[in-house]
Order: C-alpha cells, then sequence, then structure tokens
C-alpha cells in the first residue's frame, strides 16, 4: 500500500498555523448521557469561560456539554463589530440542533451575554431550564442603541470598566489564562442593548425553571440585576443563588465549585421531577 508523507497529505497553500480561532479558546464538544447543557460565554468571552463548567458537569453527573462560540467572538474584534444580535442568536440555535442529535433534554446554560441568550432562546427553543450567571437586565447606561452606534462612528472601543485590568479577580491564576477581547466595542455594545432589551420583554413568557446566580463581589454586572431578572421572569420555579468571593466571570473565578455543583443539583432536580 502506498504511504503518503506527511508533507504530500497536506494540500497546497494550507497552513496548520493559520486559525481564526485564540489558541485554547475553541468550541467544545464533552459526549455523555442524554441529558444536554448547552454552555455559553459571555460579551468579548470565548468557550473556554465555560470550560471547567463543562468538564464538571460531563465528568461529574455525565451530562453532554457542547461549549458554542457565539459569533465574532474568540478571533479579533473586528469581527465582533462585524457582527449583530441576530447573529448570537443564531449561534445558540446552532448549538441546540447540534446537541439535539445527541440528547434527549437540553438544558441552556450561559454567563453575563450568555445568561442573556439563555433566557431570551428559552422563549423560542424546547429546553428543560436555564442556568443564567452573571447575568445583566440593563446596560449600566441606558442610551437608545441608535445613540450608541452613532458614537461608535467617532470612537471604535472603551474600556471595560475603570479598575486595573483583573483586579476584581478573585482567582489570579486564572484570571493570567483567561482569554477576551481587552476592550468593549462601542457598535456592539449598541447590539448589546438591542439584546437586552428583547431580553426584558421575553422574562414574562420564561415558563421553564431558571437558576440565577450572581455573585455579591461583581462589580462589573451589578447583583440588583439579578433581582430585576428574577420578579419579572414568568415561571414560579425560580431559584436565587447568590456567591461570594468570585468576580464577575463565576465559572472561572475563585467560586465556581459552588456554582457547578448548584447547576448540576438544579438539572439533577428537575430531571428527577
Amino acid at each position: 500500500m502506498l504511504k503518503l508523507s506527511s508533507a504530500a497529505r497536506t494540500p497546497p497553500g494550507a497552513h496548520t498555523s493559520m486559525s481564526q480561532i485564540i489558541p485554547t479558546a475553541e468550541p467544545f464538544l464533552l459526549p455523555g448521557n442524554k441529558v444536554g447543557c448547552l454552555l455559553i460565554h459571555g460579551f468579548t468571552g470565548a468557550p473556554k469561560e465555560m470550560r471547567w463548567m463543562g468538564e464538571f458537569l460531563n465528568h461529574e453527573h455525565g451530562f453532554t456539554c457542547l461549549g458554542i462560540r457565539l459569533a465574532g467572538h474568540a478571533t479579533r474584534p473586528k469581527d465582533m463589530i462585524r457582527s449583530r444580535w441576530t447573529d448570537w442568536t443564531a449561534s445558540v440555535e446552532d448549538g441546540y440542533n447540534l446537541l439535539c442529535g445527541l440528547t434527549d433534554h437540553i438544558y441552556l446554560v450561559g454567563l453575563s451575554m450568555g445568561g442573556v441568550l439563555s433566557l431570551l432562546m428559552s422563549t423560542r427553543l424546547k429546553v428543560r431550564g436555564v442556568v443564567a450567571m452573571s447575568t445583566p437586565y440593563q446596560m449600566p447606561e441606558e442610551h437608545p442603541a441608535w445613540q450608541i452606534k452613532l458614537y461608535s462612528y467617532f470612537r471604535a472601543y472603551m474600556p471595560k470598566s475603570r479598575e486595573v485590568p483583573g483586579s476584581s479577580w478573585f482567582d489570579k491564576a486564572a484570571y493570567k489564562e483567561q482569554v477576551s477581547y481587552p476592550l468593549n466595542p462601542i457598535r456592539s455594545a449598541a447590539e448589546l442593548k438591542i439584546l437586552l432589551d428583547r431580553m426584558r420583554v421575553a422574562l414574562p413568557k420564561v415558563y421553564v425553571p431558571v437558576l440565577l446566580m450572581h455573585s455579591k463581589d461583581d462589580g462589573y454586572v451589578l447583583p440588583e440585576n439579578l433581582e430585576h431578572i428574577y420578579s419579572d421572569l414568568g415561571t414560579s420555579d425560580k431559584t436565587k443563588l447568590y456567591l461570594t468571593g468570585s468576580g464577575h466571570v463565576v465559572p472561572r473565578d475563585a467560586a465556581r465549585e459552588t456554582a457547578f455543583k448548584a447547576a448540576a443539583e438544579f438539572i439533577h432536580r428537575i430531571e428527577n421531577s
């Protein structure tokens, strides 16, 4: 039998170093049982934010976990600027349909904007429940989307906060491995504004069980956002859990094990009811 060398097997012009996705920030699939978790990262973030949570839910509880990459994320900021909020909802729907082929029941598990998408898409997709962490109810400063778009023509990016990067993290080693864009694209903030508006309209129509988690030490999306979401939810099966000793990125920071266990208990409760 003729054996081809590795060079011969490589198509002309192909280069293994040409990946657009930032290394370690790739989407992931962890096969397991017929209970599926669709893990959705946050604004400017990457699937890596959700990987440890996916590994816990898969290794410790056997759930099939799919960590998706939202359109325009984990590559370069210009890609995010070109993305629209409907591209992000389509990314969730793509992941959902892939997971449907492997599982019988699906839970949406999201961080920050991923939580926004989880709550909104739970009214559009057939899911069993939602876990939303560090989820905003509205923008810190309420400006109409058209105004934010207009401003983006004069300034492309803005700092994420006034603090020194990483200072709000409790697990400094985890912060060093974090993958996210260093600045917030202003044009994308307009899309987030629209997405938040859509979520708030949808909240009374969320009838599946919901677990909301937020750190009391989150200085990026303030904890009171949880209370507003909780009060607007249409479901009677809603639970809120406040954590301490964590910044905004709960699935990567120091209190992550508490969040992981709470999510697993929530899913088991629903599956056994």
